[in-house]
This record gives structure tokens, C-alpha cells and sequence, in this order.
């Protein structure tokens, strides 16, 4: 089950503005293959989600009207009907669980329908992808990070490791416990990291033939996981990183040293509730 935050829910309106300017610009340097590929993995994380919502769900119509919202010409339709809900006492789960996953299970439904376009799903996608991160930008930090512990996974279909393991082991000898993930599939990365009490996640690629696989994880690790702090690093962030700089991380890494001052960094960052 996904770890989400449940705080009265803000919505940062210049966080959304942001998010969506580099999903544009994202989605602007894919293959259209992958960019459905991205829309169908919200759709897919958030729709699972649908089946945790309480019985004190919105009804049909109000969802209804929230899909309209998402994939209208007005681009803070969306966003100014959750904001809404959130002023009539809905929390951050309730927003999540109740309003944007079901949301997401009925767009998916209407494209399968032919009743919505592609690009009214990825528009509409890319909105509630902004809305949940407008939403966790604003929720309150409580108590400090106490162990320095981190996941370092590969992306799916990564070949290159003996860098990944080589920083495994020298963030190891600097005390940090590090539990290694290679070789997994997507699936299997996220439910792992979903289960995982640790908040600190890296994640490594080496090429633009992975920037698909990552941007996908990036997005399915941020619907489960809220309350991570995500960093990448590898050969990408040198080779792509104006790319890379688009998806939604934490921070990027090329080097060690990077990647120490970052982790270092967050050991005192609050850990979302």
C-alpha cells in the first residue's frame, strides 16, 4: 500500500504552474510511444489507488466533472476544482484517494471508449500528475531523518552497475546503509521501494536509451510514494541533463561528491508524515 501524507492538503498554484511548463517541455523531447507510455502509467498507479478510496467518495457526477475540468482549455480548471475541495475540508489522502484516483480510473475509461483523444488524456494526465505534486509541495515537514539510509536502484534495462555498486559501497564505508537494487522490473522496483521505509531513493542511468524506463519509474515512484526524496545519477545526467533536469527528482548527481553533498543534505530534511 502506497505511504501517503495526511495533513490538511494546500495546493501550491506556482508548484503546478512549474511542474507543467517541464512536462510540456518533457513530453516535447519524447517520442510520442513514450509519452503515452507516461499517461498510461498515471492512469494505471492512480486507478489502483481507486480501490482504497472510502465510502465517502465524491459521486459519479462530481468525478465526472472533474475529468471535464481536467482536459478543458483552462489550464487551472483542474487544479481550481480540487483547491476547492480542499477548502470544504478535504485532506491531502481524501484528495488523493477520493478525487484524483478515481478521476484517473474514468479517463482511462473514456480513452479506452475512444471518447477522449490522446492528447486530452495526456493533457488530463499531466494535470493531475501537477496537482499531486502542487498538493506535496505545501505539506508540513515533521521529524528529522535519523539514519542515513538510502535505496540505489538501477533503472529497468540498465546494463552498466559497476559504477552503481562501486557508490553502494563507498557510501557503505561512510555509514550510510545502503540496500542495493539491480536487475528488477519496473514492477518490482516499485513495489519494493513502495514497501521500504526509506525516504532517500537514487536511481542510475547511463544513456538516452533509459530515459523512457526512468522517466516511467520517476512517475509511478512519485504516485506511490509521495513523501521520497528522489536524486539520479550516472553518465544521463551529463549526457541529457537539461532532459533529465525536466523529470520530477529531487536533485541530479554526476559525480560522487554530488551525490554525497545531496544525500548529506537531506539527512536533516523533515520526513513528511
Amino acid at each position: 500500500m502506497s505511504k501517503h501524507p495526511n495533513p490538511a492538503a494546500i495546493l501550491d498554484k506556482d508548484q503546478y504552474v512549474e511542474v507543467q511548463a517541464k512536462i510540456r517541455q518533457l513530453k516535447a523531447r519524447l517520442p510520442e510511444t513514450s509519452v503515452e507510455l507516461l499517461a498510461r502509467e498515471v492512469i494505471r498507479r492512480l486507478s489502483e489507488e481507486a480501490e482504497l478510496a472510502s465510502i465517502q467518495s465524491p459521486n459519479n457526477a462530481q468525478i465526472t466533472n472533474l475529468c471535464d475540468a481536467l482536459i478543458c482549455e483552462d489550464d487551472h480548471a483542474g487544479a481550481d476544482f480540487i483547491q476547492d475541495a480542499q477548502d470544504e475540508g478535504a485532506t491531502f489522502q481524501s484528495l488523493y484517494l477520493n478525487y484524483l484516483a478515481p478521476a484517473a480510473h474514468m479517463l482511462g475509461k473514456w480513452w479506452e471508449e475512444d471518447r477522449v483523444s490522446f492528447v486530452d488524456v495526456t493533457l488530463g494526465t499531466s494535470r493531475m500528475y501537477a496537482i499531486m505534486r502542487a498538493l506535496r509541495a505545501q505539506l508540513p515537514q515533521a521529524a528529522l531523518i535519523a539514519n542515513k539510509e538510502a535505496v540505489f536502484a538501477s533503472v529497468p534495462g540498465e546494463e552498466h552497475l559497476v559504477g552503481l555498486r562501486m557508490a553502494a559501497d563507498l557510501f557503505r564505508k561512510d555509514g550510510w546503509d545502503i540496500q542495493l537494487l539491480v536487475g528488477r522490473t519496473h514492477d518490482e522496483l516499485v513495489a519494493e521501494i513502495t514497501a521500504s521505509e526509506v525516504v532517500i531513493i537514487g536511481l542510475t542511468a547511463s544513456s538516452d536509451r533509459i530515459l523512457e524506463a526512468l522517466s516511467k519509474l520517476v512517475i509511478a515512484l512519485r504516485i506511490n510514494n509521495p513523501s521520497v526524496t528522489i536524486f539520479v545519477g550516472g553518465n544521463i545526467v551529463a549526457e541529457l541533463h537539461d532532459t533529465v533536469s525536466l523529470l520530477d527528482v529531487d536533485g541530479l548527481a554526476a559525480d560522487f561528491q554530488t551525490a554525497k553533498d545531496f544525500m548529506e543534505s537531506r539527512v536533516n530534511v523533515g520526513r513528511i508524515p
